[in-house]
C-alpha cells in the first residue's frame, strides 16, 4: 500500500511517498521537491557482527545521469566511481545519522540515496538527509530519529529555506543543517563574511522551518512504522568493571595528565595492556571488552577534569590556544608556500598559479561549469605516526579539503581582476586536532606569499564541548582526543570581518542556542588572535607575483578577427606559441589570454596578436616587409596579412629606374600609409619619410 505525505517549503511542495518502490529494502522512501526526486533506502544485516570498535554504517549518495536526460561520457557510458560532490553529499547524510544508532546495536547498516530526477531548480543533497531518516524510522532498524535536512540562504536580507539554484547564487549564506525536533545535529556551509549573530539567526531559522518535516515523519512512522529490532541484553560486566576500575584508579590520572600526545598515548597503552594481562586468566578472551572499559574510564576522567577542574589533557585552560609557529616562503621553486603549526598540528600549504587551460570542468546535475580555484587536502598516515595503505583520496580528505576551500573562497579575487587559475595543496605533516583549520590558515598565507591579491587572510579554529547535565564547558582549539571524547566538533573559519565557513557535528541531543552563541563568541576571539599571529608574519599579499608564476595579459578583439589569430588549421597561433614561449587561450567572446613565465615573452606575443588584429591607419608610419616586386613598385606588408603598394615613384626622393636597384624581397622598409583608395587599397610612401 502506498502512503503519501506532503508539506510546503519555500513555496514548493515537499512530497514523501513510500510503499511503491524498493519494497524489499527494510525501509525505502521517495522524497520529492519540485521535480527533483531522490530514493532513499535502508537495510541492515540479518545478524549482528563482531565489535569493530566503530558502528558498521555505510552511506552512499549517487547521481544518475538520466536524472537530467543525459548519457554519461567516457568509453563505458555508465556512471563510474563517486564524484567529489557525491562523496560530500554522502558525508552530509552520514554525519548526523551515525550518532543516532544505539551503542549495543552491532548489525551492519547500509543507507543508499539515489537521485532519480533533477529539475536544475532544487538541490537534491538536503533531500538525502530527510530521506535517510524516514527510511530508517519506518524500518525495523533501531534509530533515534527523526531528523531532517534543510539548506538556509539569505537573499536581499531575508532568510530562505531550501533556496533554488537561482536564489542560492544571489545568497550571501549557504548553510546545510540536519536537526531533530529539539536541536541541531550537523551544520555545513559557507558565507560571505557574516557576523556571529547572523550565523546563529540563520541556524535558528532553519531549525524552526524544518519542524514541519519532523512532524510529517512522525505521522508517517505512527501509521506504518515497523516494530524495532530487540537489542541484545547487555552482559553483566559489573565484576569485570570493578576489577578494571581498581587496577586503573591509581595510574590512570597520572597517565592522562601527560601533556605530550605521544607520551600520553604510550603510557595509556602500556597501562591498558598491563590490566589486560593481569585479568587474562580470570577473564579469558575479554581483551576487547577490557580495552573498551578502560577507554570509557579514560573518557570519564577527561570529562570530569574539564568540568570540575577546568583542566585539559595538555594542561591548558578552556580558552587557551596552543603555541603557534608560522613560516612563509619555505619552498624556493613553488609560487607560494606557508607552514602553519598549532601545537602538534602542522600543515604545509602551497599555492600554484595557472592559466585558463588549468581550470577544472565539473559535471553536475545542476549543469556543467568550470572551476578556477581549488584546494586539495592530503592526510598521509605518517602525520599521526601510523602505517596504513594508501588507496587514493579518502572521503575524509575530500570533506576536509572542501571545508577549507569554502573558507578561503570568499577572499579570492574575481576572474576579471585576476585572471589566474589557483590551486592550493595542503599536506598535513602532523595532526592532533583540527588539521582542516590549520589548512585554512596555511592556505591563505600561501596565496599571500605567492602575491595573490586576496581580500584578507583567513583563519580557522575548532571548538569543542563537554556537557554533563547542567555542567557545560566550551573548549577552544580542541585536541584530537577532545574531539573523540567530547560532545561537539564546531569548526569556524573567517576573516576579521566575519565568518566564511563552518562545520559542526554534535554527538548529543540538547545543544541550546545559548551554548551555540557562547561557542561562536569564543571562536570569534580565537579567530582574531590567530589572525594577529598570521599578520605579524605576513601582513598583506606580496607586492609582486612569484618570479616563477606565469604572467597573464588579456586583450579583447572582435569575433570576426579570431580567425586571423588562429590561422588556417591553427598555424598562426602555433607559430606565436613556438616563437615566444607564451601560452594563448581565445574565448568565444574574443577575449585573448596570454600567459608566460617571463614578461618579455608575454609582451612579444601580445604585440604579435595586436599586429594581427590591428587595422591600418592613414598617416601612420609602419615598419614593413617587402613581399613582392613588380615593374611599377613593391608590395609591402605593413601588418600581418595587410599589404599596400609602394609605387616606384614613392620609393626614393630621387628617380628610381628599377625597383630592384633599391629593394629586394624580404627587405625591411619603413613606410607611411598615405591614404586608402576607393577600393580599399593602401597607398604607401617611403619618399615622404626621406624628405623629412
Amino acid at each position: 500500500m502506498v502512503h503519501r505525505k506532503e508539506s510546503e517549503l519555500n513555496g514548493q511542495k515537499l512530497i514523501v511517498e513510500t510503499g511503491k518502490l524498493a519494497k524489499q529494502a527494510n525501509g525505502s522512501v521517495w522524497v520529492q521537491l519540485g521535480e527533483t526526486i531522490v530514493l532513499a533506502t535502508a537495510v541492515c544485516s540479518k545478524e549482528a557482527g563482531e565489535d569493530r570498535g566503530f558502528f558498521p554504517l555505510s552511506v552512499d549518495y549517487r547521481e544518475k545521469a538520466f536524472a537530467i536526460g543525459k548519457i554519461p561520457g567516457g568509453f563505458l557510458k555508465r556512471e563510474g566511481r563517486p564524484t567529489d560532490s557525491e562523496i560530500l553529499n554522502a558525508r552530509l547524510v552520514d554525519r548526523p545519522i551515525r550518532p543516532l544508532f544505539p551503542k549495543n546495536f552491532k548489525n551492519e547498516v547500509q543507507v543508499m540515496i539515489t537521485v532519480l530526477s533533477a529539475d536544475k531548480i532544487n538541490d537534491a543533497d538536503v533531500l538525502g538527509i530527510t530521506g535517510a531518516s524516514i527510511a530508517l524510522n519506518i524500518s525495523h532498524i533501531p534509530f533515534e530519529g527523526p531528523i531532517a535536512g534543510a539548506r538556509i540562504g539569505r537573499v536581499d536580507g531575508e532568510f530562505v529555506i531550501n533556496p533554488t539554484f537561482e536564489q542560492k547564487a544571489a545568497s550571501d549564506i549557504d548553510l546545510i543543517i540536519a536537526a531533530s525536533e529539539d536541536s541541531i545535529l550537523m551544520v555545513e556551509g559557507e558565507a560571505e563574511e557574516i557576523s556571529e549573530e547572523d550565523m546563529l539567526n540563520a541556524l535558528l531559522f532553519g531549525h524552526e522551518q524544518i519542524q514541519s518535516i519532523i512532524k510529517l515523519q512522525k505521522e508517517l512512522v505512527s501509521e506504518i512504522g515497523k516494530p524495532k529490532l530487540e537489542l541484545p541484553e547487555a552482559d553483566d560486566r559489573s565484576e569485570l568493571e570493578a576489577k578494571v576500575n581498581e587496577l586503573s584508579k591509581d595510574k590512570l590520572p597520572e597517565c592522562i595528565c601527560i601533556p605530550e600526545k605521544e607520551e600520553r598515548n604510550k603510557a595509556l597503552n602500556e597501562l591498558a595492556k598491563s590490566i589486560q594481562e593481569q585479568l587474562a586468566e580470570e577473564f579469558p578472551e575479554k581483551e576487547m571488552v577490557i580495552a573498551e572499559m578502560f577507554h570509557e574510564l579514560e573518557k570519564e576522567l577527561m570529562r570530569s577534569m574539564v568540568l570540575d577542574e577546568g583542566k585539559r589533557l595538555d594542561g591548558r585552560g578552556l580558552t587557551d590556544i596552543r603555541d603557534i609557529y608560522i613560516e612563509t616562503g619555505l619552498l624556493p621553486r613553488v609560487h607560494g608556500s606557508a607552514l602553519f603549526q598549532r601545537g602538534q598540528t602542522q600543515a604545509l600549504a602551497t599555492a600554484t598559479l595557472g592559466t585558463k587551460i588549468d581550470e577544472q570542468r565539473i559535471e553536475g546535475l545542476e549543469g556543467d561549469f568550470w572551476k578556477n580555484y581549488m584546494l586539495h587536502y592530503n592526510f598521509p598516515p605518517y602525520c599521526t605516526g601510523e602505517v596504513k595503505p594508501i588507496r587514493g583520496v579518502s572521503r575524509r580528505e575530500v570533506g576536509h579539503g572542501n571545508l577549507a576551500e569554502r573558507a578561503i573562497k570568499a577572499v579570492i579575487p574575481n576572474d576579471n581582476s585576476f585572471p589566474y587559475t589557483l590551486r592550493i595543496v595542503s599536506d598535513v605533516l602532523e595532526s592532533n586536532g583540527s588539521s582542516s583549520m590549520a589548512t585554512v590558515c596555511a592556505g591563505s598565507l600561501s596565496l599571500m606569499d605567492a602575491g595573490v591579491p586576496i581580500k584578507s587572510a583567513v583563519s580557522g579554529i575548532a571548538m569543542g564541548l563537554i556537557k554533563e547535565g547542567e555542567k557545560v564547558a566550551i573548549l577552544t582549539d580542541i585536541l584530537g582526543d577532545e574531539d573523540h571524547m567530547g560532545d561537539m566538533d564546531f569548526k569556524i573559519a573567517g576573516t576579521r570581518e566575519g565568518i566564511t565557513a563552518c562545520q559542526m557535528d554534535i554527538k548529543i541531543i540538547g545543544i541550546s542556542p545559548e551554548i551555540m552563541k557562547e561557542a561562536l563568541a569564543q571562536a570569534h576571539e580565537a579567530r582574531l588572535f590567530i589572525l594577529d599571529k598570521m599578520t605579524a608574519v605576513l601582513p598583506e599579499p606580496r607586492a609582486e607575483l612569484s618570479t616563477h608564476a606565469p604572467r597573464i595579459l588579456t586583450h579583447k578583439i572582435s569575433n570576426d578577427l579570431i580567425g586571423s589569430v588562429i590561422g588556417p588549421g591553427g598555424k598562426t597561433i602555433r607559430e606565436i606559441t613556438e616563437k615566444t614561449g607564451a601560452t594563448i587561450n581565445i574565448d568565444d567572446d574574443g577575449t585573448i589570454t596570454i600567459a608566460s613565465v617571463e614578461s618579455e615573452s608575454g609582451e612579444k606575443a601580445l604585440q604579435w596578436v595586436k599586429d594581427l588584429t590591428a587595422e591600418p591607419e592613414a598617416g601612420k608610419i609602419y615598419d614593413g616587409k617587402v613581399k613582392k616586386i613588380m615593374n611599377f613598385g613593391a608590395f609591402i606588408e605593413i601588418l600581418p596579412g595587410k599589404e599596400g603598394l609602394l609605387h616606384i615613384s614613392q620609393i626614393d626622393n630621387k628617380r628610381v629606374e628599377r625597383v630592384e636597384d633599391v629593394l629586394k624581397v624580404g627587405d625591411q622598409v619603413q613606410v607611411k600609409l598615405l591614404r586608402f583608395e576607393n577600393d580599399g587599397k593602401m597607398v604607401l610612401s617611403r619618399k615622404v619619410l626621406l624628405n623629412q
